[in-house]
């Protein structure tokens, strides 16, 4: 399978501030790829030197086999953008939004007329007659992509899609996404976790301008993740803790407000034998115990030694 985005040692630099550190990342033709990092790291410089929008100061990016910094604007003609603050004409509704945007792009009007009912139905905006000032920030965000995809790109690149969305419009928006898979290239921008693990084939994890790993996101938890065993008792929890806390199994130990216990373990076999006989012995109400994998969320912290910000 050939590469939608191919960068090489990618190095950007404002003054003295590095944004971009020697940046290397591969992209596949019709995978949906999280480009994952906590806010500062370098999500939008990267977004910005493939859209043609910034240069790099040191480094290749190659877009469908393009150069970006010799490339044309039939190469742009196959790239989609939605920035991470879309503007609209808001006197305009959301058909004659697409149709300005079509016209841009030279579309003629029959195949415009039909690619817009396409994408409106796929933006859930079919029939929808009101002006884009009165529409809610989810439908906007789906408005900007489906004009993002009025070009039929072989490439759709978003900016934090649904960082300032309610849990319905981010479903929303992932929906969207998702029924794109396979059709069409989705370099998807976002510190949103959940987004990601949900939706996506491939992730790399930006942080501080470097590229901290990329991989399926199976594979990655594979790699950097751990099993979990998850205890709740009734009472007892902080003495409990500690015991478990000395076994040579467990490598680490949390516990909250209500009881529950989280305990990342080298052995999750051993650990669910050995807990439930720790918590006969102290006579305790053992209300649950799971037991799972390390989720993409710990995986990051793990990686980026400190968090979302």
């Amino acid at each position: 399978m050939s590469a939608a985005v191919e960068i090489r040692r990618l190095t950007k630099t404002y003054g003295h501030k590095r944004a971009l550190d020697r940046v290397d990342l591969q992209v596949e033709e019709g995978s949906i790829f999280g480009f994952l990092g906590p806010n500062g790291a370098g999500k939008t410089t990267t977004l910005r030197i493939l859209t043609g929008l910034a240069r790099p100061t040191k480094g290749t990016v190659r877009v469908l086999g393009h150069d970006v910094a010799t490339a044309d604007n039939a190469v742009r003609a196959d790239i989609g953008f939605l920035p991470d603050v879309p503007g609209f004409y808001e006197w305009m509704t959301a058909e004659e939004f697409l149709h300005f945007a079509g016209g841009l792009f030279g579309i003629g009007r029959k195949v415009l007329d039909e690619r817009t009912g396409v994408l409106l139905e796929l933006a859930g905006l079919t029939g929808v007659t009101t002006r884009i000032g009165g529409y809610s920030r989810g439908m906007k965000q789906r408005l900007g992509v489906a004009q993002a995809l009025i070009n039929a790109p072989r490439l759709l690149m978003l900016d934090e899609p649904t960082s300032a969305l309610d849990p319905m419009g981010r479903k929303e928006v992932l929906d969207m996404l998702q029924s794109l898979r396979g059709r069409t290239t989705v370099f998807f921008s976002t510190h949103i976790l959940a987004d990601v693990e949900r939706i996506c084939d491939t992730v790399a994890i930006l942080d501080r301008g470097r590229v901290v790993v990329q991989a399926p996101i199976d594979e990655l938890k594979a790699r950097y993740g751990a099993e979990k065993v998850v205890i709740e008792v009734g009472e007892g929890a902080d003495e409990l803790a500690e015991a478990i806390g000395r076994m040579e199994w467990a490598t680490k130990v949390e516990r909250d407000t209500n009881g529950t216990i989280s305990v990342t373990v080298s052995d999750a076999g051993v650990a669910s034998r050995e807990v439930p006989a720790m918590v006969a012995a102290r006579k305790l109400p053992l209300l649950r115990m799971e037991a799972g994998e390390m989720g993409l969320e710990e995986v990051f912290v793990q990686l980026v030694g400190g968090g979302q910000q």
